[in-house]
C-alpha cells in the first residue's frame, strides 16, 4: 500500500489541522498541492473525488474522504495507535465533535467573514463589525479553555482545528495577549511541539500576510 495522498495547500488553516493531526501520529502523507488560482479544484478529475471542491481531500488508497474534521477522525480511528486524539468515549467524543463544530461555525467563520472579501472581493478595508466579531470569538475560545487544551488536559484534534484557524487571524486581527492569557498559555502548549512550525506555523504566517498585502493592493486601486 502506498501512503495517503493529501490533495492540499499550506496556507489553507483546514488543511494544517490535517497536517498537525498527521504529524502528532507519525504519519507520511503524500501532499499534492491544489493550485486554488489557476482552478485545479475545479478539474473534471478533482471534481470526481470533492464535488464541492475544496481542499483539503485525502485519497487513501482509494479511499476518497474531504473535510478537515472528517479526514482527521479517519486518520485517527484507522491508524491511531490509541484514542488520545479522538477519544473512543461517547461523552467525550461528544465534547470533541462540538468543538469541531465550534471550529468551523465560529473561529474559522468568523476568520474567512474578514478574509475572503480581501483576497478574493477586492475589500480593501476590515469592518469594524467584523473585526469586533473576531474578537468576540476570541472570548469565546477563552471562555472554552477551562483545561490546558480546548477538551480537557491533553491534546486532541480539536486543538488542531482551533489554533489552525486562530493562528492565521491573529495576524491580522491581534489578540490582546493580556486580555486573553488562556489562549496565550494554550498557543505556547502548541508551538512547542516539534511539528508545528512546519506543519501550521510557516503557513499561518504566509496566510496573513498575504491577506495584509492584498489589502494594501486593492487599496492602491482606489
Amino acid at each position: 500500500m502506498t501512503n495517503p495522498i493529501l490533495y492540499t495547500i499550506h496556507m489553507s488553516p483546514p488543511c494544517r489541522a490535517v497536517e498537525l493531526c498527521a504529524k502528532a501520529m507519525g504519519i507520511e502523507l503524500e501532499q499534492k498541492v491544489v493550485n486554488l488560482l489557476t482552478g485545479e479544484h475545479l478539474k473534471p478529475e478533482f471534481l470526481k473525488m470533492n464535488p464541492q471542491h475544496t481542499v483539503p481531500v485525502l485519497d487513501d488508497n482509494g479511499a476518497v474522504v474531504s473535510e478537515s474534521h472528517a479526514i482527521m477522525i479517519y486518520l485517527v480511528s484507522k491508524y491511531g495507535k490509541d484514542d488520545s486524539l479522538y477519544s473512543r468515549d461517547l461523552l467525550k467524543q461528544a465534547k470533541l465533535n462540538a468543538a469541531l463544530h465550534f471550529e468551523s461555525g465560529v473561529l474559522f467563520a468568523r476568520m474567512r467573514f474578514v478574509f475572503e472579501p480581501i483576497l478574493f472581493g477586492g475589500g480593501c478595508e476590515i469592518p469594524t463589525d467584523k473585526a469586533e466579531y473576531v474578537q468576540k470569538a476570541y472570548q469565546l475560545l477563552e471562555d472554552t479553555l477551562v483545561d490546558d487544551y480546548v477538551v480537557g488536559n491533553s491534546l486532541t484534534i480539536a486543538d488542531f482545528s482551533c489554533v489552525s484557524s486562530i493562528s492565521s487571524v491573529m495576524g491580522v486581527i491581534p489578540m490582546d495577549k493580556d486580555k486573553y492569557p488562556k489562549i496565550d498559555a494554550w498557543l505556547d502548549r502548541l508551538i512547542a511541539l516539534p511539528y508545528y512550525e512546519e506543519a501550521n506555523g510557516s503557513g499561518a504566517v504566509q496566510l496573513s500576510q498575504a491577506v495584509l498585502a492584498m489589502k494594501e493592493k486593492n487599496a492602491q486601486k482606489d
